[in-house]
Parts: C-alpha cells; structure tokens; sequence
C-alpha cells in the first residue's frame, strides 16, 4: 500500500471565528479519518515510538486496533498504561517525543500520535467509560498530595494495584495544571472532569481545599495511617524578571492570569464575579507553552493587540509548534530578541508603556540555546496598557519545610530516578521534582512512583507478597 505523506488533516475552527471564543480549536478525527491515518503506521517490529513516551503507551498496538476499527480493544491497549489519554492526546508535545521517533518521519510526516490517542479517549467517551475490574484490596492506604497530571497518575496506578488511595488538593476543583492553567480553548474543563472521574470511579478518593503543610502536615498523614506518600505538587509559584515597575497595576503573572480566566472563569463574566483587566495592548513576556496560552486567551477576552515579547530568537522558544503555528494564524504579534528593562506607569499606578532593549546571539548557556546579550544603545519604548509575565514558575515553598525532606536550587524536591525522597515513605515527581516541565513527563514520574511505593509497600507491609 502507497503510503500517505502527509498526516491526515485535523479540522479546525476558522481563526477569524474562534478568537471570539473559548471552544476548543481542532473538532478532532471522524472514525474514517481515524482509520486512514491508522494506515500509515509502518508496524515497526522495534518501535520506537514507545521508547519517545514517558508512560510507555503501546502505541503501534492501539494504532493496529484502529486500522482494524475494533475502537474498543484501542481503548484498552491505551488504558493499560495511560489512564489520562482524552489530556495527553491534547496537549502532549508529540513532535518532541513519540511521533519524533516514528520511522515515517524519516521520510514524510510522522503519524499523527496524538490525534489518535484523543481520537480513541473521545470515542469512548460517547459510547460510555467501561471502568476496570477492581483488585482484590489490600487494605494499606496511601495518601498522594496535588490532583495534577503526575499526583492522578501515581493515584490511578496504585488503586489498580488495589490500594487504599486518598488524593489531597489544594484548590476546590482537582486537575492542577490541567485545570488552572491550560485554557479551555485547548484542553475543555468537561474532559479534564471527565478523566478525573474515570480515576474517582476506579477508587480514588480526591479531597478538595486542604492544602498539605498548611492545614495537614505530612507527619500528620503518617499519624493517620498512611503508609505511603507521594507528593505532586507541581510547580505554581511564578517568576518575575525583577525589573523596575513590576508592580504596577495591569501586570499579571501568566499564572494568576491563566487561573483568573481558566480556573475563576473569568472569560464568563458577569456570570461568573471574577475581577480581572482586559487590555487593549497586551504583552506577554516569555516564548513557552504558557506564554501562547496567555497571549491567545488575552486575545478572546478583547485585546486588539497582543505581543509576544522574547529575548532570543523564534528557534530558541519553547513552545510546540502547534501552539506557535495557531498563536501566529489568530494574529498574535512576535517581536524577537527584545526583553523589557522597565516598566512605566500613569498617574494612577497603571502600567502604559515598557522600555526594552534589543539583544543579539551569543554563545550558547547551560540550557544549550544562544544566550540573550543586549545591544548598547537600543532601548525604545512600547505602549501597553497590560502586561504577562510568563517566564516560567518554581515549587510552592511550602513543601520545602517538610520535615526531612531535601530540596534543591528553587526549591525542588530532590528524589532518585524512582521518586523516593530523602525521607522513608515519601516519593515525589513531576515539576515538584524537575521544575517547570511537560504534562506527559509529569505522568511519567508518576508511574514510576506507583511501581516503586507498591515495591516498597509490599516488601514492609505485606512480606514480599
């Protein structure tokens, strides 16, 4: 069989008409698009596809179900390692991870991993969740802090294996990241409850508004029972560049922003009483995942302008292309190799311009891009009557007085390649370890935590059964 270059087109809502909306962008695969795209997978007998996913998803399996339309057996070879696959089929960076190895690529256009897998959650979903037989309990519980991306997981993970576990999130809704800072227009709330309730339904229990270090300690956990801890709480601190005048009115971080519009629903006001500026002239500092998100969602709540502003050039950024590729088609301005030094206010404290300088290329910095280095002399000023700051985010530092447990630069946690910490009983993954990363590598940690606590439980509590 010929084989298609090219992956089979995604509709998507036309970019005149979505940045007057919250809805979702792309309107994913028909079953027919789903079975054409399936047919390009090469059936590699070594895939490497598997080896470029952090939770190791069977993925020329899942695919091979699919060219057979047997959608249901595509859903259990998913699920078997990825209870989260309607989130990660969204917002996955494929094009770094499992479609960067599909031999296709070499040659054409890798297959379209993540529009499968979103494909295949979806399809599900309309028909009705089957949930899994559940395990014989082995009445040990175990307590997971933050209803994040890696926290779900390790939650799932152990509940299969027939755990006793009881998730701890600090917001009133579960989620984390998912939740709070991805907008609706590329990850819908109702998928993220969606997920979480397949993860409820197979025993997890999820307590809301407890913040651990704050209303309960870990030490209080322990007394309660707990025999195991794994704590997943991300990284939801920002960052700020430290310049004159950050504390203007009209400056937000991308994170109190993005949880205002996602999280408060600020985006429904007045149905929802959520206080929060809509600029005219908006810039958004920074060139992540984040940044686009912010300058995208400003974009639907009224701007009529708004501007990336980044210190290096389009090839260092680090957002995925998708995002880039539809910030750019909704009209969102780039200004390259500009960072700001100072921001200017009116009278009554509101930010209404920032002087920048521009930079040049050096030589490349710990990160292994070329670092930023400013040109004497060329300072200017733009107008802006709002700005976001996303220039990444650090641990919240609450979990750094937890005692006996070590912590790093920022104030991560530092844990071995399994997730164990400095201290008996507690494992830690995802951004509370690594800082500021993906969603997929967060469950990745998340998995590998679940197989080492149940290691762990079973040698202590249950003579190596």
């Amino acid at each position: 069989m010929k084989i298609k270059p090219k992956k089979t087109p995604m509709r998507e809502q036309d970019p005149k008409e979505r940045i007057k909306n919250f809805n979702e962008v792309p309107f994913g695969y028909t079953e027919e698009e789903a079975v054409i795209e399936a047919e390009r997978c090469l059936q590699c007998p070594k895939p490497l596809c598997i080896e470029g996913c952090p939770v190791n998803v069977d993925i020329p399996g899942f695919i091979k179900a699919i060219r057979e339309r047997d959608f249901d057996r595509a859903i259990k070879i998913m699920k078997n390692t990825n209870s989260l696959p309607a989130i990660t089929g969204r917002v996955c960076p494929q094009e770094t991870q499992c479609e960067e190895r599909c031999v296709l690529g070499k040659k054409f256009e890798p297959v379209a991993i993540g529009r499968l897998e979103a494909f295949i959650a979806d399809w599900e979903a309309k028909r009705g969740i089957k949930i899994p037989e559940k395990p014989k309990p082995l009445n040990i519980k175990v307590a997971v802090v933050g209803a994040g991306p890696a926290g779900l997981t390790c939650a799932a993970d152990l509940s299969k294996m027939g755990y006793d576990v009881t998730i701890f999130e600090s917001l009133h809704l579960p989620g984390g990241v998912l939740t709070y800072g991805i907008p609706e227009f590329r990850l819908p709330k109702s998928i993220v409850e969606r997920e979480v309730n397949y993860i409820k339904d197979l025993g997890v229990k999820i307590q809301c508004n407890v913040v651990v270090g704050r209303t309960v300690t870990v030490d209080d956990l322990f007394k309660e029972g707990y025999k195991a801890i794994f704590i997943g709480t991300g990284a939801g601190a920002p960052r700020f560049m430290k310049i004159p005048g950050e504390n203007l009115l009209g400056i937000y971080s991308a994170n109190e922003y993005l949880t205002r519009v996602n999280l408060m629903k600020a985006y429904k006001f007045p149905e929802y009483d959520t206080p929060i500026k809509r600029g005219k002239v908006v810039a958004v500092i920074g060139a992540g995942n984040v940044a686009m998100d912010a300058a995208r969602t400003a974009l639907r709540m009224g701007a009529e302008k708004v501007m990336i502003v980044y210190r290096r050039t389009e090839k260092e950024m680090t957002a995925r292309l998708e995002e880039y590729h539809h910030a750019k088609e909704e009209g969102i301005e780039f200004h390259w190799l500009t960072t700001p030094v100072r921001y200017i206010g009116d009278e009554e404290g509101w930010v209404k311009e920032m002087e920048v300088i521009k930079n040049k290329l050096g030589e490349s910095d710990e990160s292994g891009r070329r670092r930023p280095v400013p040109i004497p002399g060329s300072e200017f000023r733009m107008k802006v009557d709002m700005v976001i700051v996303a220039i990444g985010t650090v641990p919240n530092p609450l979990v750094a007085k937890t005692t006996g447990l070590k912590t790093g630069r920022h104030g991560v946690v530092i844990a071995d390649e399994n997730g164990r910490t400095s201290r008996e009983g507690v494992w830690a993954g995802g951004d509370i370890v690594t800082g500021a990363a993906t969603v997929i590598l967060a469950m990745g940690a998340g998995k590998k935590a679940a197989k080492d606590i149940d290691r762990y439980l079973k040698e202590k509590y249950l003579n190596g059964v």
